[in-house]
C-alpha cells in the first residue's frame, strides 16, 4: 500500500522519470497487452488463465482460451505465445507463462517464486510487444501488480543514451483498475533501480564525482522533506578524511562527498538509517593499475554510491516515515604523479594510519572516513554498500549480495526484505580471524589488504571496515558481484544490474514499520 503523500510524490518523480513509467493515454492507439497463465497443477491437466486473462476471454467469447489450447503444447514458464485480430483495442496479445499458481517462498532459493516468476514472464512480454514497435502495452497485474510493474520497468529499460538509433519506447500500465496502489509502488521500486542502473551504465566522462552528485540533487530537487549537501574537496580537508583524499589525489577530477538528508520521520530527531555507498567513478587501480581488458566496466564501481542514493530517491517518492541519511564519497582512482604509492601510510578520520599496499584496494579507504563520518549522527542502523571486492564476485557472483554485519536484528531485516524483492542476499563471517590479518601491519595501524594475500579477500575488506565501526548495528553489503548482468537475472538485460536498490528500499520500508531500535 502506498504510504499518505505517496501518490503526490511519485508525481514529483514521474517528471525525471522516462516516458516508460508516466502511464499511457487510452487514446494512444495501438496498444499491445500482456497476460499470464498458470502452468497445470498436474500432468496433462488443463493451463488456467489469470483473473485478468478469464476476463480478456470473456471478451473475445472464449477465443482466446480456444487459441492457447490448440496453438501448441502448454506454455512453461517464462515461455510466451502471442495472438494478434483477438481485439481491436489490443492488435497483439502476448500470453506469458507464470509457472504454478501457489509456487511461494521457495526455502532452497531463499526467494517468492511467485513474484520472481511474474517478473520474469511480464518482462518477455514486454519485449515482444516492444520488438512489434507497439507503443503502449497494458500489463495483467497476475495477482501480484507490484512484481508485475517490475518487471514490466525492469524489463523494458536499456541505457542507449548516447545511441542514434533507438529501441521504441513503449510504455507499459496496468491492465484493469485493481491493485493500482501496488502496480504504482512497484513502478517506485523498479524506476528507483533502474536510476542505478543509468548512473552505473554511463561512460566515466559523462558521470564525474560533481555530474553524479548533481544528478542525484536534480532528482531530489522536488521534495520538500530532503536537503543535499554536496561537500567540496575544502570540505572534505576540514573533516580530515585522508584516507579518501589519498585516493583522489591521483586524479584530475576534485573529489565530492555527496551528503542527502530525507526527513520522513513523525520527528526530525528521530534517530535515521545511515547509508553509505562507495562512489568510484572510474577505478583504474591506480599505480596497482589494473589489466586493461575489461577496464570500461569500472566505470560502474560506484555502484555503491549509485545504489543507495537511488535507494533514498525512492523512498523519497514513497513517502516512507522514517528518516534516511545518504553518505557518497566520490572520486576517481587514477595514476598520476600525486597518486598514492604502495607502501604509503595514510591517516583515516578516525586517526588511525593505514598502510596502502595495494592501490587497488581503494574502496575501503573511502569508505572508512564515512563511516567514521556516519557515526556522528546517532544511526539507527548504518549500511555501506560496495562494489568491494572481486574476491566476493569469486565467491558467490551473482546469485547473492555478501552481507558481514554484527547485527542478528539487521541481518534478519536484510534477509527478509531480499526474499520479497528477489535480490538476494548471503551472510558472510566477520570472524577476529580475518581481523588479525588487516591489523598486523609492518607501518602502521591497518594494512589495506590482508596479509596472506588472496584467501580470504572479501571476509579480510570486512574487517578493515570493521575498524571504523562502533555502531551496534552495521551491515557492510559487497555487492561486486552483482555490479552487472550477463543473462542470469532474466527480466534485467545485459549491462550494469544496479543491484541490490530494491532490496535497500524494501529495507528501508521495513525499518519504517518496526519499533525496535528507534530511540
Amino acid at each position: 500500500m502506498l504510504l499518505p503523500g505517496a501518490r503526490s510524490a511519485a508525481r514529483r518523480l514521474g517528471r525525471h522519470l522516462p516516458l516508460a513509467c508516466r502511464g499511457c493515454s487510452r487514446s494512444a492507439g495501438a496498444k499491445g497487452l500482456v497476460l499470464g497463465i498458470y502452468s497445470s497443477e498436474k500432468d496433462g491437466g488443463a493451463a488456467q488463465l489469470t483473473s485478468a486473462g478469464d476476463a480478456f476471454d470473456r471478451l473475445v467469447s472464449g477465443r482466446l482460451r480456444e487459441l492457447v489450447s490448440t496453438c501448441g503444447p502448454p506454455l512453461k514458464k517464462g515461455k510466451t505465445r502471442i495472438f494478434h485480430g483477438l481485439h481491436q483495442d489490443f492488435p497483439s496479445v502476448v500470453v506469458v507463462g507464470l509457472g504454478k499458481k501457489n509456487a511461494g517462498i521457495n526455502d532452497q532459493e531463499n526467494w517468492n517464486e511467485g513474484k520472481e516468476n511474474i517478473r520474469a514472464a511480464v518482462a518477455v512480454g514486454c519485449r515482444q510487444i516492444q520488438d512489434l514497435e507497439i507503443p503502449c502495452v497494458e500489463v495483467d497485474p497476475c495477482g501480484d501488480a507490484q512484481a508485475a510493474a517490475e518487471g514490466a520497468v525492469l524489463g523494458l529499460h536499456e541505457y542507449n543514451e548516447l545511441k542514434q538509433k533507438k529501441k521504441p519506447v513503449v510504455t507499459p500500465q496496468l491492465y484493469g483498475s485493481a491493485e493500482s496502489e501496488a502496480w504504482q509502488k512497484g513502478v517506485l521500486y523498479a524506476e528507483g533501480q533502474n536510476l542505478a542502473r543509468y548512473l552505473m551504465e554511463a561512460p566515466a566522462n559523462y558521470i564525474t564525482p560533481i555530474k553524479f552528485a548533481e544528478h542525484i540533487e536534480q532528482k531530489l530537487r522536488s521534495f520538500g522533506n530532503v536537503k543535499v549537501h554536496i561537500r567540496p574537496e575544502s570540505w572534505i580537508v576540514t573533516q580530515q578524511m585522508g584516507a579518501f583524499l589519498s585516493v583522489a589525489k591521483g586524479s584530475a577530477e576534485p573529489p565530492i562527498f555527496l551528503e542527502i538528508h530525507y526527513s520522513g520521520g513523525t520527528n526530525t530527531s528521530d534517530r535515521p538509517l545511515v547509508f553509505v555507498g562507495k562512489g568510484v567513478t572510474f577505478d583504474s587501480g591506480g599505480i596497482s593499475l589494473k589489466p586493461s581488458s575489461g577496464m570500461d566496466a569500472m566505470r560502474a564501481d560506484m555502484g555503491g554510491a549509485a545504489t543507495v542514493c537511488s535507494a533514498i530517491v525512492t523512498a523519497a517518492a514513497l513517502n516512507l516515515p522514517l528518516n534516511i541519511i545518504g553518505l557518497a564519497p566520490l572520486c576517481e582512482n587514477m595514476p598520476s604523479g600525486k597518486a598514492n604509492k604502495p607502501g604509503d601510510v595514510v591517516r583515516a578520520k578516525n586517526g588511525k594510519t593505514i598502510q596502502v599496499d595495494n592501490t587497488d584496494a581503494e574502496g575501503r579507504l573511502l569508505l572508512a572516513d564515512a563511516l567514521c563520518y556516519a557515526h556522528s549522527f546517532n544511526a539507527r542502523a548504518i549500511v555501506n554498500a560496495a562494489t568491494l571486492t572481486g574476491a566476493m564476485d569469486v565467491a558467490l557472483g551473482s546469485a547473492a549480495t555478501g552481507v558481514f554485519t554484527n547485527s542478528s536484528w539487521l541481518w534478519n531485516h536484510l534477509y527478509e526484505a531480499s526474499v520479497v524483492t528477489g535480490d538476494r542476499v548471503w551472510r558472510m563471517p566477520l570472524f577476529q580471524h580475518y581481523t588479525k590479518q588487516v591489523t598486523d601491519s609492518p607501518l602502521a595501524d591497518l594494512s589495506n589488504v590482508g596479509k596472506y594475500s588472496r584467501a580470504g579477500g572479501a571476509c579480510t575488506a570486512a574487517a578493515f571496515l570493521k575498524e571504523f565501526v562502533t555502531a551496534s548495528h552495521w551491515a557492510h553489503l559487497d555487492i561486486a558481484g552483482v555490479m552487472s548482468n550477463k543473462d542470469e537475472v532474466p527480466y534485467l538485460r545485459k549491462g550494469m544490474a544496479g543491484r541490490p536498490t530494491r532490496t535497500l528500499v524494501e529495507l528501508a520500508t521495513r525499518l519504517s514499520q518496526d519499533s525496535h531500535n528507534t530511540t
